[in-house]
């Protein structure tokens, strides 16, 4: 089982994150690591935030000379703001008189759309700093490391992860599964927003602008796309083994992700099923002649994935994300202190993040994947599993050419 672990409040000291079960073997490109840390930062509309920090991953354990040994390995991501931040953040009982920083009053004002009111009166908390601080989006930098050694671990095997942004507010692409994987590949790493289309994301750049100047936010929707996946990952056997469900929850826990889509998504709903299921058809040998070696789709509405399992396809899935919680003009709320009507607390907040989310998306897609991957291949070093793999698209590639030669005899017959 590949799991892990994160902690850490968006102005303490540091992130941690901790992932077990990555097999031994896997080669580690730091670099790539750092790399999808600062996508994650990218984006038009994000906040100040990002100016301050400069994330890079500090390997504590579980690497060595480059490759895994197949210990847990612990990472740790400093916070650059905390400087600023340690008279309100402190962890001793007093405040130490080396502390720097502004002393912050107490949160007494829950946003609407956040974790605020919820989690001060879950956990029976005076001050919501001790909510924001934790539920605050800036913990997904520690997925977005983890998840990166997960892909680090994909690729091993030919599994490609990428992403892009669909829609911004009301603005966004006809149909999103029409965009090609190459076309989300050649998306320029300098991209404001990550669309696959340059006019579309001109419009989305001015609704960002619009609702900047107007105190407002803006959520939207991005698509994960994998391709190179085996067939077989996942299981239909039992409920909590079924891929979609796992990628589902996965999309779901990122911060401000309301809703999420496989595939075609809500739109299965509104057509017959001759529209909607893909036709089954032989896959012929390169150039289109000769005996068929396996089986292919004209069309993947169903994104990858039926019955909770991987069908060969590649593997399409879409989160949707609410306008971020912080208003710079706030929405009511109710000062928990006195229960008077006041305007919300603002935090120092992006206007929209989609973009950002889906540098998140693709590493909560890596990790399900590497876990339902191991799952299937199971190993602890990566020879083991690269055998276990090889050995089953063998089978596989017989089982198609059995098939193939025994149509072939009974044609001649």
């Amino acid at each position: 089982m590949l799991r892990f672990l994160t902690a850490g409040e968006s102005h303490g000291q540091a992130l941690v994150a901790v992932i077990e079960g990555m097999p031994a073997g896997v080669p580690i490109d730091l670099d790539a690591v750092t790399a999808q840390l600062k996508r994650r930062q990218g984006g038009y509309g994000r906040g100040r935030r990002m100016a301050i920090e400069s994330d890079k991953a500090q390997v504590l354990s579980g690497i060595r000379r480059g490759r895994t040994t197949g210990a847990p390995i612990a990472l740790l991501i400093p916070n650059k703001d905390w400087q600023n931040w340690q008279k309100t953040m402190h962890v001793e009982p007093e405040m130490p008189e080396v502390a720097t920083g502004a002393s912050r009053a107490a949160v007494t004002r829950p946003r609407p759309g956040h974790a605020d009111l919820a989690g001060a009166l879950k956990y029976d908390l005076a001050d919501i700093r001790d909510v924001l601080e934790r539920a605050s989006a800036r913990e997904t930098a520690a997925r977005v490391a983890v998840g990166s050694l997960a892909r680090q671990l994909l690729a091993q095997f030919g599994i490609d992860v990428v992403s892009h942004v669909t829609m911004i507010g009301g603005v966004g692409l006809d149909e999103s599964m029409a965009v090609p994987v190459e076309q989300v590949r050649a998306i320029p790493a300098d991209s404001p927003l990550g669309c696959a289309d340059a006019g579309v994301e001109q419009k989305m750049i001015a609704a960002i602008d619009q609702a900047k100047e107007a105190g407002d936010t803006l959520g939207g929707a991005f698509e994960v796309v994998v391709s190179g996946l085996p067939v077989g990952l996942g299981s239909y056997v039992q409920w909590d083994r079924k891929l979609d469900g796992r990628l589902a929850q996965a999309i779901v826990s990122i911060p401000a992700i309301k809703a999420v889509g496989i595939g075609k998504g809500p739109d299965v709903a509104r057509l017959p099923g001759s529209r909607i299921h893909d036709e089954i058809v032989p896959r012929l040998g390169p150039g289109g002649a000769g005996q068929p070696v396996g089986v292919a789709r004209l069309t993947n509405n169903a994104g990858g994935l039926e019955g909770g399992v991987t069908n060969g396809e590649q593997l399409r899935v879409t989160g949707y994300m609410k306008p971020i919680a912080t208003l710079m003009k706030p929405l009511r709320s109710v000062d928990l202190t006195t229960l008077e009507e006041s305007p919300a607390a603002i935090e120092r907040s992006d206007v929209c993040a989609v973009t950002a989310a889906a540098v998140v998306g693709e590493a909560m897609v890596s990790l399900v994947i590497a876990d339902a991957f191991l799952e299937r291949f199971t190993g602890d070093n990566l020879g083991d599993i690269t055998r276990t793999f090889d050995q089953t698209c063998a089978a596989l590639r017989a089982r198609f050419a059995a098939a193939a030669a025994a149509t072939s005899t009974a044609a001649g017959a």
